[in-house]
């Protein structure tokens, strides 16, 4: 039976993911996200994406080209997604209705799913289909079967995605690290990879190869509750107001927040539609507390109305905002530009906690904010984080565990990931015949 991975999306690129899987003629999709950058231009333009087209999308390459899937459309079995971040589940309401499948995911990224179609007005006509991690297998299509298995990365309810097949397994690892001791959520299932690899199985490897120049173990996000414990208490902030800014899906890291902001006796506020979004989907499963210790403000009448609040004793206060990427229409952005009616003066405390992802518009948008800022004469505290992808020793981990027959570097461009052959040669993988590169478009079949 002919076993084919097709490269859609965050293979010439980082983000935009998406992978077919064909077996014979039925088809499995895995992912199917935004590419950020496309979006925040076309918004900086005035555009909304709302009066966009699933096709007015792609043309300004913000989603997926799924046209190689055109003429299998009733071969799709089921759509799979992995965690919830946007460049792995943005795209699935403007894609999915194409194809009668469930869409299969974790219960907090089904979660946020159906949150995202909600803030864009639109319905999602697939079956949802919620499936923990450790489940077991589930059967979607004759030859098809899917398993979530438990992994961590930088927001949670991750999973790495087997597909099982009669041909083998096919095994999807966008996004992983091994964190052996996260704040919120499981561990990585050990236990299962190594099994896999014992059976000998796993005929393709797609692994999350975006860090692969990093000759290190990326560090537990601990690593990162303690470097923000240390400027949070570390650095005299008495009589100075507080702001945090980092990804709004990364539960840990908010944990973490309200956790020390607690100790230090100051009232928390989230403010933005997506720390709202990401939180209360959460909540809505269970898997967290928040609203409990947090004040969340979404409209901007309630956002207003606080910072003056905030302003007048700018000590009693932490408040955690969207804008670690400066976005144009977020909170730490519009306070930067006045159009936000709060005053950052000498000594505030700004700690971003989070890395600037290395692309255009972000890497512009936020210098602009930093020069800002740096005029108020606040503190700023840059980079207070540790990265969700895995390393080169967590991919060295990740294959020695799983033994796989091939190996596709994933999550980004050939230049970006290409870095994975220091590593992959010394394991015994030639490029063009045990080691893949792939781009948008192109497919590779198992032999």
């Amino acid at each position: 039976m002919n076993v084919e991975i097709i490269a859609l999306g965050g293979y010439s690129e980082v983000g935009k993911n998406m992978t077919a899987v064909k077996v014979g003629d039925e088809v499995v999709v895995i992912d199917c996200g935004f590419y950020l950058p496309s979006l925040v231009e076309f918004q900086e333009g005035g555009g909304n994406k709302k009066y966009l087209t699933t096709k007015g999308l792609q043309n300004i390459g913000a989603i997926p080209d799924d046209s190689p899937l055109d003429k299998m459309k009733d071969k799709v079995k089921a759509f799979v997604v992995s965690h919830a971040h946007l460049d792995h589940v943005g795209a699935v309401p403007y894609i999915a209705k194409k194809y009668k499948t469930p869409v299969i995911a974790t219960p907090y990224t089904i979660e946020v799913l159906k949150s995202l179609a909600r803030d864009d007005d639109l319905k999602i006509k697939n079956k949802l289909m919620p499936i923990e991690t450790g489940s077991g297998l589930v059967k979607v299509s004759k030859n098809i079967s899917i398993e979530l298995i438990a992994m961590t990365h930088s927001t949670i309810d991750v999973a790495t995605i087997a597909i099982h097949t009669p041909e083998g397994v096919i095994l999807y690892t966008n996004d992983f690290k091994f964190d052996n001791h996260p704040v919120v959520g499981k561990k990585p299932d050990y236990n299962r990879l190594k099994k896999l690899g014992k059976e000998g199985n796993v005929r393709v490897l797609i692994i999350d190869s975006l860090y692969s120049s990093k000759g290190m173990k990326t560090p537990s996000e601990n690593v990162a509750r303690e470097m923000l414990k240390d400027i949070m208490f570390g650095a005299d902030n008495k009589g100075h107001a507080m702001f945090i800014t980092s990804f709004a899906s990364h539960m840990a890291r908010l944990k973490s927040m309200i956790d020390f902001g607690k100790k230090l006796n100051r009232k928390i506020i989230f403010m933005g539609r997506s720390l709202s979004k990401y939180t209360k989907a959460a909540e809505n499963i269970g898997l967290v507390d928040y609203s409990k210790d947090v004040e969340i403000l979404t409209y901007a009448r309630q956002v207003e109305k606080t910072l003056k609040r905030v302003e007048k004793n700018r000590e009693d206060y932490l408040v955690v905002c969207t804008g670690s990427q400066a976005e144009p229409n977020a909170i730490l952005t519009r306070i930067g530009t006045g159009q936000l009616p709060f005053k950052f003066v000498h000594d505030d405390h700004i700690i971003f906690s989070s890395k600037t992802i290395p692309v255009e518009p972000n890497i512009g948008n936020r210098e602009k904010l930093e020069r800002q800022l740096n005029g108020k004469g606040v503190r700023i505290f840059r980079d207070i984080h540790v990265s969700g992808h895995g390393s080169i020793e967590d991919m060295r981990d990740m294959i020695d565990m799983v033994n796989p027959e091939v190996i596709i570097p994933g999550h980004g461009d050939h230049k970006v990931v290409s870095n994975i052959e220091q590593l992959t040669d010394i394991l015994g993988y030639r490029p063009g015949k045990s080691l893949i590169y792939l781009t948008n478009g192109k497919t590779y079949k198992i032999k």
